[in-house]
């Protein structure tokens, strides 16, 4: 809902989005936070189901949230998110995740048994540049207010051009 107090906060239909700094700082406060609460809501769901599903079950109800707070606040859409949005954040959360799994299977095959401080270094850092190109995507892509919604616009080839291209054509097929 569009209202005055929300128009003064620079909501709504004529807002301009935030620059790329806020724009982060926001995305590390809504993800982060999200991806705290999904911490806990995945242990206690795993106590009623199997570990798989719940962290299943999380990872797709804290991502539909996440991206509308990323729609909502932290790209300044100033609206919900679409179900493209929604898409597209799925995918780039999708491959976050495969950036983290890799990470960690690299970390297995290079060190037999490694400490948990280096397995948590390790997580983090993939997390953390999985995070950062993902808030790209996510401002460059999915949240992008520049791109127009109409095809390019289309330049007609003057006719002696067109001419002279066709009958080069035409020569070259007969030469063939």
């Amino acid at each position: 809902m569009d209202t005055a107090q929300g128009r003064s906060r620079g909501q709504g239909q004529g807002q301009t989005a935030p620059g790329a700094l806020t724009a982060f700082a926001r995305f590390v406060l809504c993800g982060g936070g999200v991806g705290l609460a999904s911490s806990f809501a995945v242990a206690a769901l795993a106590s009623w189901v199997p570990w798989v599903l719940a962290n299943a079950l999380v990872t797709v109800v804290s991502t539909l949230l996440a991206t509308e707070l990323h729609a909502r606040f932290t790209f300044g859409a100033g609206g919900r998110a679409t179900w493209r949005q929604h898409a597209q954040s799925a995918g780039s959360a999708a491959a976050a995740y495969a950036v983290t799994c890799m990470a960690m299977l690299v970390l297995q095959h290079l060190v037999a048994e490694p400490g948990a401080v280096v397995e948590q270094v390790v997580y983090l850092s993939a997390s953390a540049l999985a995070g950062v190109a993902r808030f790209a995507v996510l401002r460059l892509v999915v949240f992008a207010r520049t791109r127009s919604r109409s095809a390019p616009p289309v330049h007609p080839v003057p006719a002696a051009v067109a001419r002279t291209r066709s009958a080069g054509s035409a020569a070259l097929c007969r030469a063939a």
